[in-house]
C-alpha cells in the first residue's frame, strides 16, 4: 500500500548499562501512549547500551528482544526498528533489525566498525547495505559510525528515508547534526537520526540530538538532553516534486560500490 505521509516515531532513551530487562521494561513505558505509528524507531544497541563484551549481552534471532520488538510492532501497527547484539555460530554482530507487524522481519549488520574503542576487534562488520520497502517508500536504515562515511551512504536513487540509530557521544554532537544535514541534502533525501541521552557505565554523556531532517537538509524536529519520542510525519509527494524541481541527482558521479550480493 502506497501512503504519501509516512508517520516517524523516535524514541530517545537513557539506556541503562547491559539491563536487558530494565531497558526493555522502560521502552514499554515510554511507548505505551503511542497507539499506531508507521515506523518506530529506537537507539543503537537500545537495550544494553554500546557495550564492547558481547558476550555478556548477546541473543540469538530467536531471543527476548526480538519478541518483544514483535509484540510491540503488531501493537503499533507499524515498524520497529533499532539495533542489538545478536550472536551466530560464535561471532558478534551489532544488528539493526527491520520488525514488521506481522512478525516478519529484514536485517543489517553495521559496516564500519568504530575503531576508536575497538569495536572491530570484537564485532563483525556488515558488508551488504538494507533497502527495505514500507508503505511505498523505499527506506536505508544504518547505525552510527556509517553516517560518516558518504559512499556507503549515497543514495543510488533506491532510497526515500535514510534512517541512523546511534550511541553518539555529547562531545562529538556537532558533527552528529551536521552530518545528518549533510548526508540529506547530497541525496535528496529524509534523514533521520535516532540517539540516546544520559550517561554510560564510563561517565560518557549523550545529549541526543535525535531528529527529522527534510531533503534540503532543513531540521524538521529536534530533542536534546532529554528522554522523549518525537512524532513526525514526512511527505512523499513533497520529497517528488523537489527533486523534481531540482533534480542534482541527474549529474551524480557513477561508481561502483563493492559489496557483498
Amino acid at each position: 500500500m502506497m501512503k504519501n505521509t509516512l508517520q516517524l516515531s523516535l524514541v530517545q532513551a537513557n539506556i541503562i548499562w547491559e539491563n536487558i530487562p530494565v531497558n526493555l521494561e522502560h521502552y514499554s513505558n515510554l511507548c505505551q501512549d503511542i497507539k499506531s505509528t508507521d515506523v518506530l524507531i529506537l537507539p543503537e544497541m537500545f537495550q544494553t547500551a554500546f557495550t564492547m563484551q558481547p558476550e555478556k549481552v548477546a541473543e540469538k534471532m530467536e531471543g527476548r528482544t526480538m519478541e518483544w520488538m514483535a509484540d510491540l510492532a503488531k501493537r503499533v501497527g507499524g515498524v520497529v526498528t533499532g539495533s542489538l547484539v545478536i550472536e551466530e555460530e560464535g561471532l558478534y554482530y551489532n544488528r539493526l533489525i527491520w520488525m514488521r507487524p506481522d512478525g516478519t522481519y529484514a536485517y543489517y549488520n553495521k559496516r564500519h566498525l568504530f575503531r576508536m574503542v575497538g569495536e572491530e576487534e570484537v564485532f563483525q562488520a556488515g558488508k551488504k547495505r538494507l533497502v527495505v520497502e514500507w508503505q511505498g517508500w523505499r527506506i536505508c536504515p544504518m547505525i552510527c559510525y556509517d553516517l560518516r562515511f558518504p559512499v556507503w551512504s549515497r543514495n543510488k536513487q533506491d532510497y526515500d528515508l535514510a534512517i541512523y540509530v546511534a550511541n553518539w557521544p555529547n562531545q562529538r554532537s556537532y558533527p552528529w547534526v551536521q552530518l545528518l544535514k549533510a548526508r540529506a541534502i547530497e541525496n535528496l533525501a529524509y534523514v533521520v537520526g535516532v540517539n540516546r541521552v544520559g550517561h554510560d557505565h564510563e561517565s560518557n554523556y549523550y545529549s541526543g540530538h535525535s531528529g527529522v531532517n527534510n531533503y534540503k537538509g532543513e531540521v524538521q524536529a529536534l530533542l536534546q538532553q532529554k528522554e522523549g519520542i518525537i512524532e513526525r510525519a514526512i511527505s512523499l509527494d513533497a520529497l517528488q516534486q523537489f527533486r523534481k524541481a531540482f533534480p542534482a541527482w541527474m549529474d551524480a558521479d557513477e561508481f561502483d560500490l563493492k559489496e557483498d550480493k
